[in-house]
């Protein structure tokens, strides 16, 4: 994933709701190997999305910033991907 491509967020925590700072972004469900399929979701001028894969609510915050999501921990970054 590019510093500046789309953000992905998991849900590994189980929480009932994630803040996000982008309104277009990848839901992975779960870390891997336990992911579900990689879902763009977009908002458009809503303010909040449902994963139809996984169930988790997105609410838009834009005070977190392009990538950044509260709880912070549910941030994903391909760490393998970067070493490539």
């Amino acid at each position: 994933m590019a510093d500046h491509g789309t953000p992905h967020f998991h849900n590994d925590p189980g929480v009932a709701v994630i803040h996000v700072g982008a309104r277009e972004f990848m839901c992975i469900g779960a870390k891997p190997p336990f992911d579900h399929p990689h879902v763009f979701l977009d908002m458009g001028s809503d303010d909040e999305i449902v994963c139809p894969y996984c169930s988790t609510l997105f609410k838009y915050e834009p005070s977190l910033g392009h990538g950044h999501c509260k709880p912070a921990e549910c941030e994903y970054h391909d760490t393998a991907a970067k070493a490539a």
